[in-house]
């Protein structure tokens, strides 16, 4: 019998004390590495705030723990970082004042991304458009001008306007409302403290500038390439990569086994990788490597 190759027979051939065992969640491994995450953030941030020598180069490593702090915003919207409820949540929500992306909205947006992922017709993250395909427009995806430009233009619709997504229940759009208001006023709180000293413009503004390419070419890779099919072990891609990429992104270069089972909490996805590798149909050796491959399907 040929071995299952769609990630609906991977999932369902797992013996049910496999599966009981992936879908563990725990608050030591969610708290251990939150804990180290921070601690990196607080080191860059204090060197940075004290203005330790050649502090400016500290705004690279402080701007990608900022950005990457996306990953743990979108591994709360499925409840596994954590056993606990209450710490997802919160986590989540605090991950909204650092890089402007509201929870409760984002959590039905990625919902509705995996149930109709790479279709170019209901995936939200689609909705505006197609992926890069010039050159002009990869440098400006890079940029991050796309995302600041959209999830501005999100709080203020959420905030003041009309939730009209057909993936936005309408029982959560009073949540919604509210905490875009929330997030708006202490971003625009934030942002009149320039005017009392800079030190927002160096430990925030600028290195969320400065790190939003790294982010920007790390979620190209997940989707990036792949077809538009229902298999999620092809429709999303495994990046392999070395310990620190996945440190920063809570494991989610596996990112093919994510969709296929997202029930795994972010500590697990290396031993269902283990399972699920010969079946992967889209995987690269690297983002340099996923890089290059998107760079050469671009038109000259």
């Amino acid at each position: 019998m040929p071995a299952p190759s769609d990630h609906t027979s991977v999932v369902t051939a797992l013996a049910p004390d496999t599966r009981a065992a992936l879908t563990a969640r725990s608050n030591t491994a969610g708290l251990r590495h939150l804990a180290l995450y921070l601690g990196a953030l607080a080191a860059c941030t204090a060197g940075i705030a004290l203005q330790a020598p050649l502090w400016p180069l500290l705004m690279l490593p402080q701007g990608v723990l900022l950005v990457f702090l996306f990953t743990l915003s979108h591994e709360c919207t499925h409840q596994t970082p954590f056993r606990s409820r209450w710490l997802n949540e919160a986590a989540g929500h605090v991950c909204a004042l650092a890089i402007a992306l509201p929870f409760v909205w984002f959590r039905y947006f990625h919902l509705a991304h995996h149930k109709f992922t790479n279709d170019p017709d209901r995936d939200p993250e689609l909705e505006h458009g197609p992926r890069p395909e010039t050159l002009p427009q990869w440098l400006r995806y890079l940029s991050g001008w796309g995302y600041w430009r959209g999830m501005a233009l999100t709080l203020w619709r959420n905030a003041f306007g009309t939730m009209d997504a057909p993936y936005l229940p309408q029982r959560r759009h009073a949540a919604m409302r509210l905490e875009a208001r929330v997030l708006l006023a202490v971003h625009a709180a934030a942002l009149l403290t320039l005017l009392v000293s800079p030190l927002v413009l160096w430990l925030w503004l600028l290195p969320l500038l400065i790190g939003q390419p790294f982010l920007r070419a790390y979620l190209l890779a997940e989707h990036g390439l792949c077809p538009p099919v229902a298999n999620m072990l092809e429709n999303s891609r495994t990046t392999l990569t070395n310990r620190l990429v996945r440190f920063l992104a809570w494991n989610m270069p596996y990112h093919a086994e994510h969709h296929a089972f997202p029930a795994v909490p972010f500590h697990q996805l290396p031993a269902f990788h283990a399972i699920t590798r010969a079946h992967l149909a889209s995987m690269s050796h690297g983002y340099g490597a996923f890089t290059a491959d998107y760079l050469r399907q671009l038109p000259r």
